[in-house]
């Protein structure tokens, strides 16, 4: 893949963040196929989760440019250095693509810092009850590896 760094930064308020933050763990509270996980790479913990953009208030899916809708859902990730004890995700550098049975192409990742914390959003649609795949690289800051990580989730339209 070729090498392409993070597509927009945006360091956020207190208030946003708390906003972020909330629907974001709401919508993984509720949703089965947003259920974090997570995969160990060596020390570091890749966090990722599905959330379907429906699960934002339309408040904060404005302040973050993300589009909402029944077809529509964001890859959220962080990484952390489960040996050091981290307990906030750290920087990363991120490269991959995603793609159903239609569409496909590079994923446009946004990042966003929460203090010492750095999260990261990838917005995308998808096609009801179809597959949507990931495949990526990752590089924690700090870490001399590069990661490989791959993945598919089915989704639903949110009606």
């Amino acid at each position: 893949m070729a090498s392409q760094r993070v597509c927009q930064q945006r360091d956020l308020s207190h208030t946003s963040r708390w906003h972020l933050i909330v629907g974001l763990l709401l919508a993984c509270c509720v949703l089965p196929a947003a259920a974090q996980q997570s995969t160990r790479y060596e020390q570091f913990e890749l966090h990722h989760s599905i959330v379907y953009t429906t699960f934002l208030s339309p408040e904060v899916a404005a302040e973050y440019g993300i589009a909402r809708g029944a077809d529509k859902a964001i890859l959220t990730l962080s990484v952390r250095d489960a040996d050091a004890g981290d307990i906030a995700g750290r920087p990363m550098k991120i490269e991959g693509r995603t793609w159903d049975l239609i569409t496909g192409g590079d994923m446009r990742v946004k990042e966003i810092r929460e203090g010492r914390a750095t999260y990261y959003i990838v917005p995308f649609e998808f096609l009801d009850r179809e597959y949507r795949f990931f495949e990526f690289t990752f590089q924690p800051e700090g870490a001399a590896s590069v990661f490989e990580h791959k993945m598919k989730v089915q989704l639903w339209r949110q009606g």
